[in-house]
């Protein structure tokens, strides 16, 4: 098989990350090397922009913008929600071909993994020389075979961060709070949550996640239980949970809910989960001061939160992907796998292999029990969150003794 020329397409799926254009920058520049590549173009609003032809020729961006939008949280490129079907990826693969696109890179998670799938089975059918890469990408964390995934770094140092944030302010003026955290499935940017305690007492207390089932009634047991301990109780919970029959805990709580454009029922947004669990709080233990908060899209861009670790790993999948693809002359999707205490490599495997699955949280990440993380969590999670964490601290001056003896 002779050199393979022709022109490279890149797009961006789904929820934006605050390192994703790492990934974008990093496949642009390193496939700008190879003078077998006689265009690079970047698809705008992911595969609805190629269907639509909306291409952008990264060839003639300069490096010096390139690497400045490497650092931009966000999509550069613009995303989409779209699920394409059998039907729609053949229109996808029509205009590439059309256009002698003979690389295709696409940034996403699941869904995005399964449209480069099928994209590249409809090349394979038509005889056409052609090479798929999937450049793995999601704040959840939630593709197989991945050790962790490009975006989630960043996100949990913010939940983390946030966190520690919220304990300092609930120790300070006690009370129960409940954090909701962004995952449908999988509770791996829930259990972060817990990454930034130093202390024995610190929160979150309780965690709760959708691969596990929620009982309303062992909740408030379960809160009960620490806020006689503590006077206190911090929570963390999965926007995802569902009860033991798989139902989400928010349909059940709420009637009319909006579905996305997977179908799926709309989880975010409304701060309605944490609400509902805080007026069940209320009544049920009669405390007075009991909030909640709803992350929401503030755990994805954040540009001030951005874990070093999960940027340069964004970056190198980019570069992989260009390299796998050109120089390998081979299709699949980039996988992180960790070596020794904290290292990576990359590895290319079938596309099939990724496509349309979902990875939920290890069993021995969590103790269903005590509703918490476990310490072999911690030792996954916390070399993730990247250098530089901030630590709190506490005062450690000795206790002055009491001359009225007043209690």
């Amino acid at each position: 098989m002779g050199t393979l020329v022709g022109k490279v397409v890149i797009a961006q799926g789904g929820g934006p990350t605050a390192v994703i254009n790492k990934s974008l920058v990093g496949a642009v520049l390193e496939s700008r090397k190879f003078p077998q590549i006689t265009k690079v173009y970047g698809a705008v609003n992911g595969v609805r922009g190629i269907v639509d032809e909306r291409f952008l020729d990264l060839t003639m961006e300069t490096t010096n913008n390139l690497e400045k939008v490497a650092t931009t949280p966000g999509a550069a490129l613009l995303s989409t929600r779209d699920k394409p079907d059998i039907a729609y990826c053949r229109e996808i693969f029509h205009v590439l071909k059309a256009h002698d696109v003979r690389y295709f890179f696409y940034i996403g998670g699941n869904d995005s993994s399964d449209t480069v799938r099928i994209v590249n089975e409809e090349a394979e059918k038509a005889n056409y020389e052609f090479r798929a890469i999937h450049i793995p990408k999601t704040v959840d964390n939630d593709l197989v075979l991945n050790d962790h995934t490009p975006g989630f770094g960043s996100a949990a140092r913010f939940v983390a961060q946030a966190f520690m944030g919220a304990n300092l302010d609930n120790r300070a003026l006690p009370g129960v709070y409940i954090g909701v955290v962004m995952g449908r499935h999988a509770g791996f940017l829930t259990a972060a949550s817990s990454l930034a305690r130093k202390y024995e007492d610190d929160g979150p207390h309780l965690i709760y996640l959708p691969e596990h089932a929620f009982d309303i009634d062992g909740f408030i047991k379960d809160v009960k239980g620490v806020y006689d301990r503590f006077v206190r109780c911090m929570i963390a919970v999965s926007e995802g949970i569902t009860d033991k029959d798989g139902t989400p805990i928010l349909a059940k709580l709420v009637d009319n809910l909006e579905t996305d454009a997977h179908g799926n029922i709309q989880l975010s947004g409304t701060g309605a989960l944490g609400d509902l669990l805080a007026q069940r709080v209320k009544k049920e233990l009669n405390i007075k001061r009991v909030r909640s908060d709803t992350f929401g899209y503030l755990q994805r861009s954040f540009l001030d939160c951005v874990s070093d670790v999960d940027a340069q790993e964004a970056r190198e999948v980019g570069e992989k992907a260009a390299q796998f693809a050109i120089w390998d002359n081979v299709d699949g999707s980039i996988v992180i796998k960790r070596k020794a205490n904290y290292s990576v490599d990359y590895e290319l495997v079938k596309l099939e292999e990724i496509a349309a699955k979902t990875r939920t949280v290890p069993n021995s990440f969590y103790d269903v029990q005590k509703k918490n993380v476990t310490d072999k969590f911690y030792i996954y999670g916390r070399p993730l969150l990247g250098s530089g964490f901030p630590q709190p601290h506490r005062i450690r001056a000795p206790k002055v003794s009491k001359i009225l003896n007043k209690s």
